[in-house]
Order: structure tokens, then C-alpha cells, then sequence
């Protein structure tokens, strides 16, 4: 229905909705979190502002679907240090 009548999906590169909700929902929470409650006044503060959420947002904010780890706990938990063999 949609592409007859000619409204494009948003989807990532490769097609892949699933990518498209991960965003989606990080941009509600940086706009609910962040944008919402500062007036900026510059473009400059606003970049500011934002970089200063996203780095909360990956290194302090727990997230329920990560086992309430930050992103960052969560990404560097999986790496698994490459053992060195003589």
C-alpha cells in the first residue's frame, strides 16, 4: 500500500527496519531527555548540549535492555581479550 502510493520506507542501507527502530527511539530519548529542556540559542549550544547527553547516554545511563549496563558496559563487557599463545 505504501509504495502504491509512492511513500518511501525509512529503512537503513540494507533494508533493515530493526535498525531504523534502534534510532528512532534513541532520537525520542535524546529529544525527551535533552533537546525539550534546554532553549538553545546557538547551534554551537545545541551540539554542545547534545554531546554532552550522548556521552551520558553511553557511559552513565542504564538501559533495561542491556541487563541495566550503559551501552559502553555493555560493549566492551563482550569483547573478549585475545589470548596470546607462545
Amino acid at each position: 500500500m505504501l509504495k502504491k502510493a509512492e511513500i518511501a520506507i525509512s529503512m537503513d542501507g540494507k533494508s533493515s527496519w530493526r535498525d531504523n527502530a534502534f534510532v528512532e527511539l534513541l532520537w525520542r530519548s535524546i529529544k525527551c531527555e535533552e533537546v525539550y529542556l534546554h532553549a538553545y540559542k546557538t547551534v554551537s549550544e545545541a551540539r554542545a548540549g547534545i554531546s554532552r547527553y550522548l556521552n551520558f547516554y553511553n557511559t552513565r545511563r542504564p538501559h533495561s535492555y542491556l541487563g541495566w549496563q550503559t551501552p559502553a558496559q555493555a560493549y566492551f563487557n563482550a569483547l573478549t581479550p585475545m589470548m596470546v599463545v607462545a
